[in-house]
């Protein structure tokens, strides 16, 4: 499933061609995605103008000026496991918007059409549909179901070692899956944090409550900034299905240190151990026993 980085990125590829732009008509080809999408859901959004796109977690938000007897409104789109965008240029080219993996696609897996006002088409396809879209008044957004009880950004103002602490102290649980709980931090997904986690030399095993005191929460949130830093300015990380808008490939797998290596030698200097893979919570969990204690 995509990550805070993955997301990121695709957002930042949808701005310019929808930020400030007019949805001229929306088309919906099926009912539902994950979910069933909202009533009258084309007829709401064409004619709808966005003002901009922002980021909550792993959610894009497109946020819609008033029109159509309608307030402010916000569309949010998660991509589910396998959702993406491709854009059309208003010439009808395919760029950019071209795709290199070889998943189903084409117009069998094309639910969601934006055709904007001045001429670019943007399509969602999503082959195991377990994506969706749903439409949220602007002002009760942060209380919408989605979105309530989410954690602080990691990359936001409010996340600090000193978060961590308040949210680690007295949990038992593996302090994977406490960085897992989006209620802790929001966003955060299966391979940056087993990328940060070794960075800061933390072992997965742990119990939260282990990692709440101030010079193990220092360098794990200070490990957890960089490493999502790292990959959004990489693009992502591609793995599977995903891709940017654009169609060009993220590039930040190549430099992931234990996702994935299973058996290797661990690549931080001096180490000299071997990454192991384990399973926590039915997710595949890497590190190096050696130096994450």
């Amino acid at each position: 499933m995509p990550e805070l980085p993955e997301v990121e990125t695709v957002r930042r590829g949808l701005a310019p061609a929808m930020e400030g732009r007019i949805i001229a008509r929306l088309t919906q080809k099926r009912p539902d995605l994950r979910f069933p999408l909202p009533e009258r859901f084309a007829a709401r959004l064409s004619g709808r103008r966005i003002s901009h796109l922002s980021r909550r977690a792993k959610y894009i938000l497109a946020h819609l000026e008033p029109g159509g007897g309608a307030g402010a409104e916000v569309l949010i789109m998660h991509l589910g496991m396998s959702g993406r965008f491709t854009i059309h240029g208003a010439d009808g080219a395919r760029a950019p918007g071209l795709f290199h993996h070889g998943m189903p696609g084409g117009e069998t897996h094309d639910h969601i059409v934006f055709d904007m006002e001045d001429g670019t088409r943007i399509v969602y396809a999503d082959h195991r549909r377990f994506g969706f879209m749903d439409l949220v008044p602007e002002a009760g957004l942060e209380d919408c179901r989605h979105l309530a009880g989410l954690g602080p950004e990691p990359l936001g103002n409010e996340f600090s070692a000193a978060t961590l602490a308040v949210r680690f102290k007295g949990r038992r649980t593996p302090v994977k899956t406490a960085l897992l709980d989006q209620r802790n931090v929001a966003g955060l997904g299966n391979i940056y944090v087993c990328e940060a986690l070794w960075r800061s030399g933390i072992s997965p095993k742990r119990s939260a409550a282990t990692v709440a005191g101030p010079a193990r929460t220092e360098r794990l949130a200070a490990s957890i900034r960089d490493v999502l830093t790292e990959a959004i300015a990489a693009g992502g990380s591609t793995l599977r299905d995903y891709a940017h808008t654009d169609g060009e490939l993220g590039y930040f797998q190549h430099s992931f240190a234990v996702y994935d290596r299973e058996g290797e030698a661990c690549s931080k200097p001096g180490c000299g151990g071997t990454v192991r893979r384990i399973v926590q919570s039915a997710r595949s969990t890497f590190y190096c026993p050696s130096c994450q204690r």
